[in-house]
């Protein structure tokens, strides 16, 4: 049975990237504002909008290629991945 490719093996340090998260969080809070509903985490920050709407909620997000790649490789269709980078 083969090996499969590891994050550590293509270079990732998670316990780096968590020390590092563990060191921007006192940062991170001091931006907050009563608008937030969430705290630092995840790939997305939800926000209420005050506005004339019914509850309105902003969603706001970041990720990788990594999903759009293997959707890409799923539909066998490569040429928009980087659209919106």
């Amino acid at each position: 049975m083969t090996k499969g490719l590891t994050y550590e093996d293509a270079g990732v340090d998670i316990e780096a990237g968590e020390r590092l998260v563990d060191r921007i969080k006192p940062l991170a809070k001091r931006t907050m504002i009563p608008e937030v509903l969430g705290g630092l985490g995840g790939f997305a920050g939800l926000c209420r909008v005050p506005s004339g709407l019914e509850e309105p909620v902003l969603v706001s997000g970041t990720d990788g290629v990594g999903t759009k790649l293997r959707v890409a490789f799923l539909a066998g269709k490569h040429d928009t991945v980087g659209i919106d980078l």
